[in-house]
């Protein structure tokens, strides 16, 4: 049977993807669809962690015409992260997939306070973690919260599920001769405003080594195939000595 290339990963997943072709809120379709993939990579053995944003229920100031100051905004956003990781966690051990919630901010009754040990004890035992709330701070988006969770609990690789399949030089749902990497420098990333996680995480993740891969969640089977080393999605670490991948001339 085929070994994974990963032992310990974090999946970043939006808040935004758990509508599915809804408006708002959640789609029990797409929870679906996400418990199969958790499973199939559980299945293998790996150690998954899993950071869920809040955008399908709250996105901070922007969604609000009331006045809510940013620090307010920021706060029910990290509430509505842990509505979401409460739904996954319901769905997840619907398919044997056994889950703990921590929080990082405190609510003893519904789930676990963020403590980095027992974080890391739970995947040793098995067990899907999901991280919510955030970082527990205002002005730091669930990408920062991916990178350092990712980073805390010594995790090989961040993973994080799109609608698309990698990094684009261009949106590509809106330009089809938009241009896919195979790999690319978090520099590079940078340098290109590419924004496939805010800056703050990107560079969390590059001054400590951690690689990203972009990739699409929503087809069945991706996540599987990813963990087995198939050449899915897009990596994002440190090149060094290679050189950036350019568009080929037609």
């Amino acid at each position: 049977m085929a070994q994974p290339i990963y032992n310990r990963i974090l999946l970043k997943l939006s808040g935004e993807s758990l509508m599915g072709n809804k408006e708002f809120g959640i789609d029990h379709t797409i929870m679906r669809h996400y418990a199969e993939e958790i499973k199939s990579a559980r299945d293998l053995g790996v150690q998954i962690a899993l950071v869920i944003g809040g955008g399908n229920i709250y996105r901070g100031v922007a969604d609000s015409s009331d006045g809510i100051d940013k620090v307010t905004g920021d706060h029910m956003g990290m509430l509505a992260t842990v509505i979401n990781s409460l739904a996954l966690q319901n769905t997840f051990e619907k398919y044997g997939v056994y889950t703990r919630l921590l929080s990082a901010i405190k609510m003893e009754q519904i789930c676990e306070p963020f403590i980095r040990r027992r974080a890391i004890r739970h995947l040793e035992k098995g067990r899907t973690v999901i991280f919510g709330a955030g970082t527990g701070n205002p002005y730091f988006t669930t990408d920062t919260a991916a990178a350092l969770r990712a980073i805390e609990i010594e995790a090989d690789v961040i993973i994080k599920g799109t609608r698309v399949d990698g990094v684009y030089d261009a949106d590509p749902e809106k330009f089809p001769d938009a241009f896919r990497f195979q790999e690319i420098s978090y520099y590079d990333v940078i340098k290109k405003d590419l924004r496939i996680m805010d800056m703050t995480a990107i560079t969390l993740c590059r001054e400590n080594n951690l690689p990203i891969i972009v990739y699409n969640m929503t087809k069945k089977g991706n996540l599987k195939r990813l963990l087995l080393g198939e050449g899915i999605g897009t990596k994002v670490y440190d090149l060094q000595v290679k050189p950036l991948q350019e568009k080929i001339p037609q």
